[in-house]
């Protein structure tokens, strides 16, 4: 196996994986975002997972939003 079979490879993986990089930012931007704001709140215990859900939910949802946008014969 040659590198350059290493390369593509290594390429395909993070296609699968990495699709949309503003999707994967804006997602790891709030659990950064979540895992320190969360505690300073006192919203961890009771609050912490449907608070990340609906950030999380939202930046999923501006991603499909752009998406349909960007599809030639979309609204």
């Amino acid at each position: 196996m040659s590198w350059t079979h290493v390369g593509i490879v290594i390429g395909s993986l993070w296609g699968l994986f990495v699709e949309d990089a503003s999707l994967t930012l804006g997602i790891l931007i709030w659990l950064v975002i979540a895992a320190f704001a969360l505690p300073a709140l006192g919203l961890r215990d009771r609050w912490g997972g449907p608070v990340l859900f609906v950030l999380i939910a939202l930046v999923l949802l501006e991603n499909v939003r752009r998406s349909a946008q960007r599809q030639p014969g979309g609204p």
